[in-house]
């Protein structure tokens, strides 16, 4: 097996395309459902703002008055007070913020969570085939994190900041020599511009840590998934390395993003330094002079600091969001992603009568430079069976994605009942077809629940029936906990050929009519083949059925067999017609009896 040189691959890749919005409007298309209560919170916000303000003010009234050479006849008790009330309400008006605006968060990121589900499942074979599940998942946790914390913390913290620093600065112009207030302009402008800089040069390297993080958990999860093939070829040292391959580019990633936050904190602590000693010297000389008293150098301290710690506030928060941002563009990313088969809901649906179906002329590619399908036409007469046969690739397979309406052919149609199918909804069309796939896929649940799957809303006599009907009664009854017995993750608990009478079990139970059986029996034994082929013989006597056999036994029933070759119909006609013409379908059906045969 050849090493892939780049086993990390490219972190840098760029975003999925589709048109992009604005980042705020994004947001806002989103809450803004929720803009009185945003308002209101504002409002709040502001309040305990102008609180957090007027604390100082008091508290220098307060200091004054008991810096006097004689004491105050009676103690202030109303400056003591509404000191204390401040204080108070500073807080109670926070916490009613956050607590008017939870809602507004959760929902926000409720909604997208829901919405990127939704979507995920829309977006069609191709998208699904080249992204790996684990890295789709921490892609969708950062990035509904992300819009959390812009609308909560984001949002609270840089804009009470710049409220904050607005009140002082008018509180200060009014009162004190305007170099105080200079001090603090220049102080915040040198912060903020040393901020935008060095943050900006810091998020290239947040981005390539999201990226190697979503690729290394990508290759676990995958790794893991395939744990028994990687057993099975002794490839555990390989799978290793390249994990360690990606986590090496991940380490110097963080190690590369760690250094660039250094810098930004140490700069920043630095142009706060400054500012607060520049402040601190001018206020420190006027009071030698007499020109200020203490409480105006308590005052001037305290907003000294009012202004400046928020600052590292402000900076931590600007600086956590443009991380916030960075992980959100790859949830924007992915909902941004266009289906290939939309369905709209004012779509027209398929109404599907006797389950005629019809492919005329159709051509297909997955990709221009390797056709599947060339000029393909045939008819599966209401009520009949077509078997369609031929080596691996010859594009058997892709007939019935076609049908399903997993894709749209190139060129020509197909139809059902004579609607051409690419004119309907993909799953008005799919509501008329019952699948039983190669390998049946099963979820985490009980036994009973992954066949009910197919028809929601069916009661468990229904259930049991359709396990009756697929020769799986024996094997439930023989479960400690019957139809509540526990699958498994990916039905693990279960054996290939078990897992594939459950997935023939869902079909049963959906009851369409029309019927597609990809291998439906490839992974049975012999006994239970004979069964459930004579089982799905008598299911397909009054439905269109399109079956895509590899084991020729299993078909030789069948209405109409057609044999296809490099993605072309080469011969057509019963099994025993077939056979007389001594082309393909003999020489395969021979090989296969000299296979069964064989000691």
């Amino acid at each position: 097996m050849a090493h892939d040189p780049d086993i990390a691959g490219n972190p840098d890749e760029p975003d999925p395309p589709g048109p992009r919005r604005p980042f705020a409007a994004e947001l806002w298309a989103v809450t803004r459902h929720y803009r009185w209560r945003i308002a209101a919170s504002v409002l709040l916000l502001i309040v305990a703002k102008i609180a957090t303000v007027a604390v100082p003010l008091v508290l220098k009234r307060i200091i004054d008055a008991f810096s006097q050479p004689a004491l105050p006849a009676q103690l202030p008790i109303y400056l003591l007070a509404g000191y204390a009330l401040l204080r108070f309400a500073s807080t109670l008006f926070n916490e009613w913020r956050d607590l008017l605006f939870a809602r507004v968060t959760l929902s926000t990121v409720s909604n997208f969570a829901q919405k990127t589900f939704a979507h995920l499942h829309a977006l069609g074979p191709r998208f699904h085939a080249r992204r790996q599940v684990g890295s789709l998942l921490p892609d969708i946790d950062r990035g509904t994190n992300g819009i959390a914390f812009l609308l909560g913390v984001g949002l609270f913290t840089i804009v009470p900041t710049l409220v904050e620093i607005g009140l002082v600065l008018a509180v200060m112009l009014r009162r004190y020599h305007p170099g105080f207030s200079s001090i603090i302009v220049l102080t915040f402008l040198a912060y903020v511009g040393f901020t935008l800089v060095f943050t900006a040069r810091r998020v290239v390297y947040q981005r390539r840590v999201n990226k190697l993080d979503s690729r290394a958990k990508g290759q676990l999860a995958d790794s893991l998934i395939n744990a028994d093939t990687v057993k099975y070829f002794g490839n555990e040292a390989f799978e290793s390395r390249k994990f360690a391959s990606i986590m090496d580019g991940w380490l110097e990633a963080g190690v590369g993003n760690q250094r660039a936050l250094f810098t930004l904190h140490v700069g920043q602590s630095f142009v706060i330094a400054i500012g607060v000693a520049a402040i601190m010297l001018f206020a420190g000389q006027a009071v030698m002079q007499h020109r200020m008293s203490v409480g105006d150098l308590v005052l001037i301290n305290a907003y000294a600091l009012q202004v400046c710690l928020p600052l590292n506030a402000l900076g931590f928060v600007y600086r956590e969001a443009r991380d916030a941002r960075v992980n959100a563009e790859r949830l924007f990313g992915l909902l941004r992603e266009r289906p290939e088969m939309p369905d709209p809901p004012d779509a027209p649906v398929l109404h599907p009568g006797a389950g005629e179906v019809v492919f005329e002329h159709v051509s297909f590619h997955y990709d221009p430079e390797r056709p599947v399908l060339f000029d393909v036409s045939f008819r599966i007469p209401p009520g009949t069976t077509l078997a369609v046969v031929g080596r691996s690739g010859s594009g058997k397979s892709t007939l019935a994605r076609l049908l399903l309406r997993l894709y749209d052919p190139n060129t020509g149609r197909v139809l059902i009942d004579g609607q051409d199918i690419r004119h309907r909804s993909p799953s008005s069309v799919r509501r008329a077809i019952g699948v039983v796939p190669q390998d049946a896929a099963l979820f985490n649940d009980t036994i009973g629940n992954n066949i009910a799957y197919a028809r929601i809303d069916a009661d468990r006599e229904e259930v049991v029936a359709a396990a009756r009907a697929a020769q799986l009664d024996g094997l439930i009854s023989a479960l400690p906990e019957g139809y509540d017995s526990p699958v498994g993750e990916r039905g693990v608990m279960f054996s290939g050929g078990e897992r594939q009478r459950i997935g023939i079990a869902r079909a049963i139970l959906k009851n369409p009519p029309i019927l597609i059986f990809d291998e439906a029996t490839s992974a049975l034994d012999s006994v239970s083949e004979h069964a459930i082929t004579q089982e799905l013989e008598r299911l397909a006597r009054n439905r269109s059925t399109l079956i895509i056999a590899h084991r020729l036994s299993t078909i030789v029933n069948a209405d109409a067999i057609i044999v296809m070759e490099n993605g072309r119909i080469v011969e057509r006609g019963t099994h025993a017609e077939l056979l007389e013409q001594e082309g393909a379908y003999a020489q395969l059906w021979l090989l296969q009896q000299r296979m069964a045969q064989a000691p």
